[in-house]
């Protein structure tokens, strides 16, 4: 009767969710959703292109910052998590398409029509791949061209792990130019500190980045012309200019306004100044021609304190304990249920323990494609899988630890197994099964931080903006709260046991 009961409370829960999630998605019939992959430039055009056509909604812009690679943007896109977000023709036709040469707009858009997508609105500048190393090093062993770099096979190079995986990346650039050099994949941000350094010697660049200059960069010559054009448009749901066609007209505006020489402006501000995407957005809007920086010289302790403290927090806060919540609802009987029947126990276990094993990120990646959604909905399952193991382990521990002695106590009183079991075991194998609610909650503390990366929110988000502008300060004000937040969870369950204890 128990576990009918704890079953039903299951299905309730789920289904309470399902409906909130339901309500949600209809709410966002009529609100425009951005998206941005995880680079500077992105984050920038995300902004610019929300607050383009604002005034034409009747809310607010939904903006999805740091989604990831083009993969998962491109998943969020096509399965409706987003309705659009800023592209370049090289990826769509060589990544996207896996066409095998430069295409046309007009052959893009017939090749998308099919998956209910569109390319439209050229911004008016080309951001290109290059690979790039320090000007003082290349100027002494005489680079000045991807085939001089050929001669150099003892030269490290790091690399995006995206640039290496792409279709239009690394293999076909070492094929075309005969390069020996195994590369080391490295996030885009932090190659700019490890090239600074002096660890790696050649890096993957885009041809609008800030840092080029900055850091005294010569970008190598691509002399046999490996690489197409990378010409910024924006990549839309079809039904996008029917559902909001008078933001998609607002939207029209852009169309040539953004040229090199101003992107490399914008992203310079975000990098090189610390000022905010938003901001950086609303001047260039506005024609503003601002170089101030009104964050440049925050330290850690004003970025850990900003506005967004109070958002994130309660984001994160929220996957953590309607993730656990959920894992507990489902670990829990199902741990007394496999308890009695060793072969099944082992089974069961051994599944959830295999999910373990899942990347973070590849989970994410194909709940999106399964779930057809972005956001918290795929973040609440994958921390809920995640929190499964220990939940259910300890459950069964604890059941198994209560000596015999008792069980058969129970028995000898007239206890039904339902009885003996809400009466007898689930008491004493209460503390068992705390520690290991305990212990799935600081998995799902740490885990959260990665849902930022599917627009999820949380303290993860500073820790993706950190990266992509390879801030350290950001990065720090976003691992301290979700730190502080884990400590917090250890002293309460501490406090509790310690009260279980004292009963006991």
């Amino acid at each position: 009767m128990t576990s009918i009961r704890t079953w039903r409370a299951v299905a309730l829960g789920w289904g309470l969710v399902c409906l909130a999630l339901m309500a949600v998605h209809a709410q966002d019939a009529d609100t425009l959703r951005v998206g941005s992959k995880r680079f500077t430039e992105s984050y920038i055009l995300a902004e610019v292109i929300a607050q383009t056509a604002a005034p034409e909604l009747k809310q607010p812009p939904v903006v999805r910052q740091g989604l990831g690679n083009t993969a998962i943007v491109y998943e969020a896109l096509r399965s409706g998590g987003i309705d659009l977000y800023a592209e370049y023709t090289g990826t769509i036709a060589l990544e996207i398409l896996q066409h095998t040469g430069p295409m046309t707009r007009e052959e893009m858009n017939a090749a998308l029509a099919p998956k209910g997508l569109g390319v439209g609105v050229p911004l008016g500048f080309n951001d290109g791949y290059a690979l790039a190393m320090r000007a003082a090093e290349a100027d002494r062993l005489g680079i000045k061209s991807l085939s001089d770099l050929a001669r150099h096979p003892d030269l490290k190079l790091g690399l995006s792990n995206e640039f290496i995986g792409r279709a239009d990346g690394w293999k076909g650039l070492a094929a075309r130019y005969a390069l020996m050099q195994q590369p080391t994949g490295l996030d885009h941000g932090l190659a700019y500190d490890a090239i600074t350094a002096k660890q790696i010697d050649v890096m993957d660049i885009y041809t609008t980045d800030a840092k080029i200059d900055h850091l005294g960069l010569r970008v190598l010559q691509d002399d046999k012309q490996y690489f197409p054009r990378y010409d910024a448009v924006l990549l839309y749901k079809l039904d996008l200019p029917q559902r909001l066609p008078q933001a998609w007209a607002a939207l029209q505006k852009l169309e040539g306004r953004i040229d090199e020489r101003a992107m490399i402006a914008m992203n310079a501000r975000a990098e090189l100044q610390s000022v905010p995407f938003d901001v950086i957005a609303r001047d260039f809007i506005a024609g503003s021609a601002k170089t101030g920086a009104p964050d440049a010289q925050r330290g850690w302790v004003a970025k850990l304190f900003g506005p967004d403290l109070g958002r994130l927090a309660r984001q994160h806060l929220l996957l953590v304990a309607v993730s656990v919540g959920c894992a507990i609802l489902i670990a829990v009987p199902l741990g007394v249920l496999v308890f009695p029947h060793a072969r099944v126990r082992a089974v069961v276990l051994g599944a959830t323990g295999l999910l373990q094993t899942v990347p973070s990120l590849a989970l994410l990646a194909l709940l999106i494609s399964w779930m057809g959604a972005i956001g918290t909905a795929p973040a609440l399952v994958a921390l809920t899988l995640y929190a499964l193991l220990p939940i259910m382990r300890n459950t069964v521990t604890g059941l198994t630890e209560v000596p015999a002695g008792l069980r058969q106590a129970g028995t000898a009183l007239g206890m039904t197994h339902s009885q003996s079991m809400r009466i007898v075991l689930l008491p004493l194998a209460l503390p068992t099964i705390i520690a290991g609610v305990r212990t799935a909650t600081t998995i799902a503390i740490g885990t959260a931080t990665i849902a930022a990366f599917i627009g999820a929110g949380g303290f993860g988000e500073r820790i993706v903006t950190g990266l992509a502008l390879n801030d350290s300060g950001l990065l720090v004000a976003g691992a301290v709260p979700a730190a502080a937040l884990a400590l917090l969870s250890e002293i309460v369950f501490e406090a509790v046991e310690h009260l279980l204890r004292r009963k006991a």
